[in-house]
């Protein structure tokens, strides 16, 4: 069985995982192995994935899985929690299932249900439908709850059981599914604040009990440099170092305690690593092209009572982008 490695970023540890190897009598083989990732060639390990591996060890070799220990990624839009998730299954080759905790789903939905079907006949048959996590649960997997903190009770109260000690979960058909040793179950959540995350709650103290929370924050200065000399090798200092500056002094605005200086709207991965490059690529031939891409691709995306603080932060640390064509 091959394995994969996984270095701390921060020192010289290496914890090594077993990739998964998916049974071939599996009923649903086919449709798991169709749930396995790609491997991101982009992606940087910031920390994250490496503490996720340190966990799934311990599980595995210093306490034989006995011990029900759940990690939920917390942290605002755009740090990429479900990116460390979905990527941490790519790489051990296991079948990711995302699962959206919103407020429309429902136990049933989570579950599965008795659905009626045609019987050939001008009859009907009533047959059970797996949810999407039982139909996880049934092989191994990664299975990522997202938006742990928008789920609404009857979700939180299904699945009190599997998250404990008893590691079961019981469908309204009367079957009981156990957790496998090979499936590791994750959440996300964004903060419980009074930010602009709609739908989001305190998690109730018992289900809260079930998980180790950890906080995942935008990313520094060395971090954001390494991921852009990943995905942008090419990309000149001059655009890369001013990027990288703005993020950061925008970030620190928006966790800032200070009310004149506090905004609503951070500037996520999403946008200082994709939609900022794009906006380059877009405008390379003007005589400014991040200004361009500044006007076009962020400040659509920031609130209105927020654009002044952004403008006024753009002309302090750039003013005038650089007069180059960007090389991506």
């Amino acid at each position: 069985m091959a394995k994969q490695n996984f270095k701390d970023p921060n020192g010289k540890d290496t914890v090594s995982i077993d990739e998964c190897v998916l049974d071939n009598k599996l009923p649903d083989h086919a449709a798991r192995s169709e749930r396995i990732p790609k491997v991101d060639k982009n992606y940087v390990d910031l920390g994250t994935q490496y503490k996720l591996a340190k966990i799934i060890e311990s599980k595995q070799k210093t306490f034989n899985n006995e011990i029900p220990i759940h990690i939920a990624l917390k942290g605002h839009m755009g740090t990429g929690k479900d990116h460390d998730i979905e990527q941490l299954a790519a790489k051990l080759k296991y079948p990711y299932y995302r699962i959206p905790l919103s407020g429309e789903v429902r136990d049933v939905t989570l579950l599965g249900s008795v659905q009626l079907y045609g019987d050939g006949i001008g009859g009907t048959d009533s047959k059970w439908q797996d949810g999407e996590l039982t139909r996880a649960l049934r092989g191994p997997s990664f299975v990522n709850l997202s938006e742990l903190n928008a789920a609404g009770p009857e979700v939180l109260f299904a699945l009190h059981s599997l998250l404990d000690r008893h590691k079961k979960l019981e469908l309204p058909n009367g079957e009981v599914i156990e957790l496998r040793n090979d499936t590791y179950i994750f959440g996300t959540m964004n903060p419980t604040s009074l930010r602009d995350y709609a739908g989001t709650q305190t998690l109730n103290k018992a289900f809260a009990d079930r998980w180790v929370i950890w906080d995942k924050p935008f990313p520094n200065k060395v971090q954001l440099e390494s991921i852009f000399k990943k995905k942008y090798p090419d990309l000149q200092t001059e655009f890369v170092d001013l990027i990288i500056k703005l993020a950061i002094e925008i970030n620190n605005s928006f966790v800032s305690d200070d009310i004149s200086v506090n905004i609503e709207t951070p500037m996520s991965l999403r946008t200082i690593v994709e939609r900022i490059p794009v906006g380059l690529d877009l405008y390379r031939e003007s005589s400014d092209p991040l200004l361009d891409a500044w006007n076009n691709m962020v400040i659509p995306h920031v609130d209105s009572e927020d654009i002044d603080h952004y403008n006024t932060l753009w002309n302090t640390v750039v003013r005038n982008g650089p007069n180059l064509k960007p090389k991506l």
